[in-house]
């Protein structure tokens, strides 16, 4: 039986997202804050807080701030024509990277920010002075929870972990998912559950053609 989506991994860890995964469609729609460095005439309608503005032209003033998907923001960036500038979200901001490196265990990134990393990584693509910090941020608190994850996803089988999960970002719930299911498989071995090996399809194929060259 063949699955109806099979799941394309994120490239959202790199500075381009992959637009055949699911997750990374969903991470480039999550919202950015912005700040439009130059009018822009006639866009106004589509951003109904502005519509109503003084601007006979429809038009976002400079200087407005708008919160835009990711994959617009990233769209309409230009070093040399300043057509709008980034504001980092509160979650990557000095203050919380000061929480991250005292105990990242204690926060619930799935409220923050389903793709807290995939996200953040994305915001490197923007040059901001706060960059390095950032990507050092990201790495330690990865590195801080990772093995808090690995090891409930191998010692809880039988536990309910539903409370950990829902606080994990979507990257970390997959490597929790591949944890349990590499000691599952892992146990089903044990016990002698493990499905037999078998020669492929493509190897049978070629053990009858050559049988029957031997015929002939």
């Amino acid at each position: 039986m063949s699955e109806a989506y099979f799941r394309v991994e994120s490239g959202a860890l790199g500075l381009q997202e992959n637009f055949l995964s699911l997750d990374d469609i969903l991470m480039s729609h999550e919202k950015l804050p912005v700040r439009t460095e130059t009018s822009m005439p006639r866009l106004g309608a589509f951003f109904l807080e502005r519509s109503g503005g003084a601007d006979t032209d429809n038009a976002i003033p400079q200087g407005s701030k708008l919160e835009l998907p990711l994959w617009l923001a990233k769209g309409l960036y230009d070093n040399k024509r300043r057509i709008l500038s980034v504001e980092l979200p509160k979650i990557y901001q000095e203050g919380w990277r000061t929480v991250f490196s005292a105990d990242a265990n204690v926060v619930d990134l799935h409220k923050m920010g389903p793709h807290f990393y995939g996200f953040g990584s994305q915001l490197l693509h923007f040059d901001n002075p706060e960059n390095v910090d950032i990507s050092q941020s990201l790495l330690q608190t990865f590195i801080g929870r990772f093995r808090r994850i690995m090891d409930c996803s191998q010692n809880a089988y039988n536990e309910d972990t539903s409370a950990l999960v829902a606080r994990l970002d979507e990257m970390e719930r997959g490597l929790f998912q591949t944890g349990q299911k590499g000691l599952n498989d892992f146990q089903c071995w044990e016990k002698g559950q493990a499905s037999q090996i078998t020669a492929s399809n493509l190897v049978q194929n070629y053990k009858k053609r050559k049988f029957t060259d031997m015929e002939d």
